[in-house]
């Protein structure tokens, strides 16, 4: 069986992410592929977050009810029918790394869902986080470094 991955064209796992991706240039979200989502799966959600930061966790996206037999997701795009909650720059949106200092892991975290996810705008990771429990098929991830020049 092959196996539920995560990957992106701009940078390797545990790679270093570029500043086209970052707070320090464009700010867009970069593209990511995905491959052999589990049979059965209904949908697909995304946290993009950072475990290093001084406060602690800090979400950068959340974006659910990703079709499963999406492939791609495109630079600065997300999937048709797929919706955005609020990450904590308090946006509806990607919010690329911008770490105060030293070298932070950004955890693109994929999961493949058994249902659609009716959550409302201004859903938060814990919304999602608790609206998946239960529902979770398979799950994979994708580390980038950023570290500020």
């Amino acid at each position: 069986m092959s196996t539920f991955t995560l990957s992106s064209q701009a940078f390797k796992h545990h790679d270093r992410i570029p500043a086209r991706y970052t707070c320090d240039d464009a700010d867009i979200s970069p593209p990511l592929m995905i491959e052999n989502v589990p049979a059965g799966a209904q949908s697909l959600s995304l946290i993009v977050d950072d475990p290093d930061a001084p406060r602690g966790m800090w979400v950068h996206w959340v974006v659910w009810n990703i079709g499963p037999d999406t492939k791609e997701i495109k630079e600065r795009s997300v999937p048709p029918g797929a919706a955005e909650g609020v990450n904590d720059f308090r946006k509806q949106s990607y919010g690329g790394p911008c770490p105060p200092s030293g070298t932070h892991r950004y955890f693109f975290k994929l999961y493949a869902l058994d249902t659609m996810l009716a959550l409302g705008a201004n859903a938060t990771k814990g919304d999602l986080e608790r609206a998946m429990k239960g529902h979770i098929l398979a799950q994979t991830e994708l580390v980038g470094l950023y570290k500020r020049q």
